[in-house]
């Protein structure tokens, strides 16, 4: 049993890798190509539902920069009434990756809600080890955001 979970965290390190670019600096939120934020997710519904629900493109509301998309006409107009309140933590990046000082894209299925905020992480995988040391990952995050906010993303390789 140890030496599997050995074999994975030296193969995870591997495939995660420390910083190794650096880009433009990071946009306040993660979006996709269109300008759409949490991959077209309803953040108000991780809330209220526990679960990563799709959004719709007419429960629409721009804010940060961002289009935010909603299951209902309700959960959009929560979000506009208080976007601080269900918004996603490091603007919607990778918690884990934040907490290692660069940013990564997420999977919108792999969420925390602690402490009344919104965590993602790249993966499923990666959510695991991000828990091991959850409250420790999010203060060393915490502390990096700014940084990556002010000098700029740095990348892990893939681009995702």
């Amino acid at each position: 049993m140890m030496r599997a979970w050995f074999v994975t965290m030296l193969l995870t390190s591997v495939l995660v890798p420390p910083v190794l670019a650096q880009g433009p600096p990071a946009a306040a939120v993660n979006v996709d190509a269109e300008g759409v934020a949490l991959h077209g997710h309803d953040p108000v519904a991780y809330f209220t539902d526990d679960a990563a629900v799709p959004g719709a493109a007419r429960f629409e509301h721009q804010w940060n920069g961002a289009r935010w998309r909603f299951a209902s006409a309700a959960n959009r107009d929560s979000f506009a009434k208080a976007p601080e309140k269900y918004a996603p933590q490091f603007g919607g990046y990778c918690s884990w990756a934040v907490s290692r000082n660069y940013t990564a894209d997420v999977d919108p299925k792999a969420f925390a809600v602690v402490n009344g905020k919104l965590y993602l992480n790249y993966s499923a995988d990666v959510q695991t080890r991000w828990r091991v040391d959850r409250d420790g990952n999010i203060t060393k995050a915490e502390r990096n955001w700014p940084g990556l906010l002010a000098k700029g993303p740095k990348k892990a390789p893939g681009g995702r």
